[in-house]
C-alpha cells in the first residue's frame, strides 16, 4: 500500500454492511422468493435515492429504505407483508462483512484515517456502526444528510473532504457500488471498487484506481 492517501472513506451499505442480511435472516418465512425480494428491494431503495437527487427533493433514506421495501412486497405479493417490521428491524442491525472490523482497525493502526461516507441517514449510520462494533475502528460517521442529496452528486462527496479538511486527491474511497466508483473518480477521490460478485465492469470513462474482492486486500 502506498504512503498516500492516509485518508480512507468507506461507503456503508454494500461495502461495509451486508444489504442482504436483513432478507437473509428471515429467508424461511419469507420463501422462495427471498433472494428477488431482496435484490428487489435494494434496487428500488437506490433508484429512488437517485430520483430523488435528480429533482432535488430530498427525503430521509430511511424513508426510501421503507418505501422501497413495501415495493418489493408489492412485487412479490406471496410474501407474508406481516414481516415488514421485522425486515426494516433487521436492517438497522446489518451484519457487517467478515473482514471489515478487522482491515478497519488495521488501516487505523498503520496511521490511516478512517471514515464512512453513506446514503443513509445519521440515525440508521448510528444504529447499524453501533450494532456491527464498528464505532472505535471509525474517526468519522458521515451522512450526505446535511447535503440535502445523494451520491453520485459532488456535494455529497464534499462533505468527506470538508470534514478532513484536505482535497479530494487525498481520499481513498472504497465503494461495493460501482455508480458510486464513478461518483467518487469524477470527483477526484482516488476510488477502489471492492468488487465483491465479481460483476463486469461499466462507467469506462470514470475507472477505479484499484479492483479488489474484499476490504482486506487493501492492506
Amino acid at each position: 500500500m502506498t504512503e498516500s492517501p492516509r485518508i480512507a472513506v468507506f461507503d456503508a451499505y454494500g461495502t461495509l454492511f451486508d444489504v442482504h442480511a436483513a432478507v437473509a435472516r428471515h429467508a424461511d418465512a419469507i420463501g422462495p422468493d427471498a433472494a428477488a425480494l431482496s435484490e428487489t428491494w435494494r434496487a428500488k431503495q437506490l433508484e429512488y435515492s437517485w430520483v430523488r437527487g435528480l429533482l432535488g427533493c430530498h427525503a430521509p433514506f430511511w424513508g426510501l429504505t421503507e418505501q422501497a421495501l413495501d415495493y418489493a412486497l408489492a412485487r412479490y405479493p406471496k410474501v407474508d407483508r406481516a414481516l415488514r417490521p421485522r425486515l426494516l428491524d433487521a436492517y438497522r442491525d446489518l451484519d457487517a462483512y467478515p473482514e471489515v472490523p478487522g482491515t478497519l482497525r488495521a488501516l487505523r493502526a498503520a496511521g490511516w484515517r478512517t471514515a464512512i461516507l453513506s446514503n443513509g441517514d445519521a440515525a440508521m449510520l448510528e444504529r447499524a456502526v453501533a450494532s456491527a462494533g464498528l464505532a472505535d475502528h471509525l474517526d468519522a460517521v458521515l451522512s450526505v444528510e446535511s447535503a440535502r442529496t445523494f451520491k453520485t452528486a459532488p456535494a455529497a462527496y464534499r462533505i468527506a473532504t470538508d470534514r478532513f479538511g484536505v482535497g479530494p486527491e487525498a481520499v481513498l474511497f472504497g465503494s461495493s457500488n460501482r455508480w458510486d466508483v464513478a461518483g467518487a473518480a469524477a470527483f477526484g477521490f482516488r476510488p477502489v471498487w471492492v468488487n465483491r460478485r465479481g460483476l463486469p465492469d461499466e462507467y469506462a470513462d470514470q475507472p477505479p484506481e484499484r479492483v479488489i474482492e474484499s476490504l482486506d486486500a487493501l492492506l
